[in-house]
């Protein structure tokens, strides 16, 4: 079996990848060994920025993303017992966020390539990249896939980025000493836009995903289980980090699902080797306070689909052969914005009085500049 571009993952990175090469007339082949049930309810981010709305769009895999997404024009931080709006319409006219989930745009990005007759095999079993420094090929559940590129889009755990041998890759992480604990509710959101909290007790984000059904994150130990977070605890958590301004009360109900999310940073460089090419978190992690992972992933495969146009149908390379740097150039953009973030609005155990002061003291700043506002807000709607 052969193709122009194996794409191993079939997650919103190379489900979209496959598609727009479909669009440009490239062929692909997508291995996933999750099942497309898993794929398809697997919730992870939800806040799109506006490239990221403006590619699906453009790709015409949009039209219910814009039906049923959120349109945002505007975040709360909310501390010392105030919130602060940060109004993306005044700020950064013409760009704002759309709160969508992932395993929304994962579906609708399967029903595009199924409806085009794309190849996407789910419950691939023992997937293993072959060569990808001079003539790559994939194997998998006894077959054979040749191909003159391979996309690795099979996240932080997948066989991508390991087949690339030892000493090629710079390795640059780090670990924060807390996690989140996500939690997915059948409520009405009791705000219209989503809300950054930091308190003493820890940070707190109150966000959505429908009408009728909000996202919660609240910070915990590195070491928290789920067990240690029966419902009770957890509502009365989110009231005392989320009810400290006048007027508002958190409407609770009908926990659906929890998870504890480990909180941390990770590059590679180069996101290449040979002819294997990494995108999204195959490449890349950053801490989900800037809400960055997603957009990051999308932002690669726009990337490698110019490189990739520009190959076949040129015969040129000098895109693919730039493919890491012009990536890497917005990854550590969007790593500073989520470490600044993350640094702004979370509690650290080893901080003294000095340093808590400080931080309260730069949040004031963020909220009271117009230009440190106008940083914060250009920088969460994305790059252009």
């Amino acid at each position: 079996m052969r193709t122009q571009v194996g794409i191993i993952g079939a997650g919103p990175a190379g489900l979209l990848l496959s598609h727009l090469l479909h669009l440009r007339g490239i062929s692909s082949v997508v291995l996933e060994k999750r099942s497309r049930d898993y794929v398809e309810r697997r919730v992870r981010a939800g806040v799109l920025e506006q490239g990221t709305v403006d590619t699906l769009v453009e790709a015409g895999v949009g039209e219910r993303m814009k039906r049923e997404g959120l349109p945002h024009h505007g975040i709360e931080l909310r501390y010392g017992g105030a919130g602060h709006r940060i109004a993306f319409e005044r700020l950064v006219p013409g760009r704002s966020i759309t709160v969508y989930g992932q395993q929304e745009v994962v579906k609708d990005l399967i029903a595009a390539r199924l409806a085009a007759g794309g190849d996407v095999r789910f419950e691939v079993e023992d997937v293993a990249v072959h060569a990808p420094e001079s003539q790559p090929y994939l194997t998998f559940g006894g077959e054979r896939l040749d191909c003159e590129i391979i996309a690795g889009c099979d996240g932080f755990h997948g066989v991508s980025r390991p087949s690339i041998p030892e000493g090629v890759l710079s390795v640059f992480e780090r670990d924060y000493p807390f996690a989140w604990l996500g939690i997915l509710a059948r409520v009405a959101p009791s705000s219209q836009e989503l809300i950054y909290t930091r308190t003493e007790r820890g940070f707190a984000l109150h966000s959505m995903r429908s009408p009728t059904v909000s996202r919660f994150y609240l910070q915990v130990p590195a070491d928290a289980r789920e067990e240690e977070w029966p419902d009770e605890r957890i509502w009365a958590e989110l009231k005392a980090r989320l009810e400290t301004v006048p007027g508002f009360t958190l409407t609770t109900g009908e926990i659906m699902e929890k998870g504890v999310t480990p909180m941390r940073a990770f590059v590679v460089e180069p996101m290449q080797y040979g002819r294997l090419y990494l995108a999204g978190d195959a490449a890349h992690i950053v801490p989900p306070t800037g809400a960055k992972g997603l957009n990051l992933a999308v932002a690669d495969v726009r990337v490698m689909t110019e490189a990739l146009a520009a190959y076949f149908e040129r015969g040129s390379a000098e895109l693919l052969d730039g493919y890491s740097a012009a990536c890497l150039k917005r990854v550590w953009r969007a790593q500073h914005f989520s470490w600044w973030m993350t640094t702004l609005l979370h509690t650290f155990e080893d901080d003294d009085p000095y340093a808590r002061r400080l931080q309260l003291s730069y949040l004031d700043y963020v909220t009271s500049s117009e230009a440190a506002a106008t940083t914060l807000a250009e920088n969460y709607v994305g790059m252009p």
